[in-house]
Formats: C-alpha cells, sequence, structure tokens
C-alpha cells in the first residue's frame, strides 16, 4: 500500500533528524543510503532491478539515455505509479533531468522552514544509482527542484560517471 509506504517513510525521516540531532546534511547522507525495512535507497535499486526485468518484456537498454527512459516511462510507473519525462541532456548524453509532477512520497508531508534544505525524496537518488549500478552504470543523482521547497515539479538530475565492464566468476 503505497499510503502505508508514504507515512512510514514520513516517520523514518522524523527520527533520522531526532537521531541526528536535526543535522539535515547529515540525514540527507543517510536517506540516500539507508537502510530501511532491511533494504532502502541504493539497496532497493539494486534488488529492483531483478524485479523489474522479470516482470518487463523489455529488452536491454543499449545506452544510459535508453536506460533514462525505461526508469521514467516503466520502472516509476511499476514501483512509485507514476511516470516521469526525461529531458535537459547534455551534449554527449550523459546527463538528463527526470521530471515528475506528482511523488506519491510527499503525500501528506510538509517541510517546517527549518528543514528547507532537507532532500526529503534522496532515497529515490539511491534507488536509482542503485538500479543503474546492477546495470554497469554508475551515476550520481541529485535533486535540482522539489515541490516540497516550492518548486512547481520535481526535477532530479542523473549524470553517468562511467559504464563498467561485466565481469564473470570463472569459478561458478
Amino acid at each position: 500500500n503505497a499510503e502505508l509506504f508514504t507515512l512510514t517513510y514520513g516517520s523514518t525521516v522524523r527520527q533520522l533528524l531526532i537521531d541526528n540531532e536535526e543535522n539535515v546534511d547529515a540525514v540527507n547522507v543517510q536517506l540516500d543510503k539507508m537502510l530501511f525495512l532491511l533494504a532502502a535507497g541504493y539497496n532497493i535499486g539494486i534488488r529492483l532491478v531483478d524485479e523489474f526485468l522479470a516482470k518487463s518484456s523489455g529488452a536491454r537498454c543499449r545506452d544510459f539515455k535508453e536506460a533514462a527512459e525505461m526508469i521514467a516511462k516503466h520502472g516509476l510507473k511499476m514501483f512509485l505509479g507514476v511516470t516521469a519525462s526525461v529531458s535537459n541532456w547534455n551534449a554527449d548524453n550523459t546527463e538528463c533531468s527526470l521530471i515528475m509532477d506528482d511523488n506519491p512520497m510527499v503525500d501528506f508531508v510538509e517541510l517546517p522552514e527549518q528543514y528547507s534544505n532537507l532532500s526529503y525524496c534522496n532515497m529515490l537518488c539511491g534507488v536509482f544509482r542503485g538500479a543503474l549500478e546492477m546495470v554497469n552504470m554508475r551515476v550520481e543523482c541529485w535533486y535540482v527542484r522539489d515541490l516540497l521547497r516550492g518548486d512547481d515539479v520535481f526535477e532530479m538530475r542523473l549524470k553517468l560517471l562511467e559504464v563498467t565492464a561485466e565481469s564473470y566468476n570463472d569459478e561458478d
């Protein structure tokens, strides 16, 4: 249930703020890497790739541009019930924006002024990093615009750092 997840996630963010003595920067890092109900952020991304590939009949993405489109149109729909548009590509197609008009993770959320720098949905950046790493693409991800900060949409930037070679263990 998305509503249960939204409420539970909100409680977890609040507890992180308490545990970190209201240090928003420390909480932002933890939201990217945190273990929530045994896996979240980066760890969820790693696991979601397997589930996505098992449930979808899509072909393997040939490059970063195709992977970004797959995440925006199919991955987000499958796991959050929303889609995103992909735009603002740089000249060499190694950096883009994922833009979402809606994000169910922020239902019921209002950020007080003292948390204006909190990247509340930073866990999604970890999900994208983990998922793309599982398909041999190391990326950075960060928020550019955020509805919780008064922007008109959620905009995340994805930057491809490298495409890694697949490695196989000969002992298997």
